[in-house]
């Protein structure tokens, strides 16, 4: 079972801080992008909500990783995955990539036309397939058609396990443990990863259900042995 921590935060010493604690534990840590617009709230890289930001208007470490002054936190140790609860995914998706994510997630209802978004994917360059893993996540109440219509094009999905993304510590919803197992009868290959409210009281379900990664931040960065709460959630 693959353990991601996840980080949703608006500081860059807090995401330096957490990449630090889970750093030589876990292979992956995932970073949650919000812009404000399809979430209620914004996160780092960002320092105000909206779409329509210049360069100038980022973190200033945001800034110098895009200008490579420097990279992502520990980015020699730990790989990223970027979670981009974002509405401007598909027509900035150079941008994002300039953080050098190993893996980028898109979300499916932050997409305006979904048939331009499939399209994006089927015509995504060849090399980015090479070097970065494509993920879409869906919430709760997502239409599973649309989901099938872009398997081929993706190389896992992401369900959420609580129905207001962009925050954590919410209750788990139990739409997710249908989602994944419908999915996983459908799709027997493809990767499936859970975030939002994974915890102790959750994962084993999931597991059972079909999921092979597990998302988790509260449960591992409110804790007082991280490696220890990995190793365990590993041993699932």
């Amino acid at each position: 079972m693959e353990i991601i921590p996840t980080i949703l935060t608006k500081s860059y010493d807090d995401l330096k801080n957490k990449i630090a604690l889970v750093r030589g534990v876990v292979p992956v840590a995932q970073i949650d992008i919000c812009d404000g617009v399809y979430t209620p709230q914004y996160t780092w890289p960002f320092r105000s909500n909206g779409a329509d930001r210049e360069i100038s208007e980022l973190d200033y470490h945001a800034q110098a990783i895009l200008e490579e002054r420097e990279g992502l936190p520990f980015w020699e140790d730990v790989d990223f995955e970027l979670d981009l609860m974002v509405c401007d995914a598909v027509e900035n998706f150079d941008f994002y990539t300039r953080f050098g994510p190993k893996r980028v997630v898109f979300h499916l209802e932050a997409q305006r036309d979904f048939e331009n978004f499939r399209d994006f994917l089927e015509g995504m360059d060849m090399y980015i397939r090479d070097t970065i893993d494509i993920g879409v996540a869906i919430n709760t109440t997502s239409d599973l058609e649309k989901v099938f219509q872009i398997v081929s094009h993706v190389d896992f999905i992401q369900c959420m396990g609580v129905e207001n993304v962009g925050f954590q510590g919410q209750e788990f919803d139990e739409r997710a443990i249908d989602q994944i197992k419908k999915l996983r009868e459908k799709f027997s290959e493809i990767t499936i990863s859970v975030d939002g409210s994974v915890n102790t009281d959750t994962a084993q379900d999931l597991i059972k259900a079909g999921a092979d990664r597990l998302v988790i931040g509260s449960a591992i960065f409110k804790t007082t042995d991280i490696i220890g709460t990995v190793q365990m959630f590993e041993n699932l």
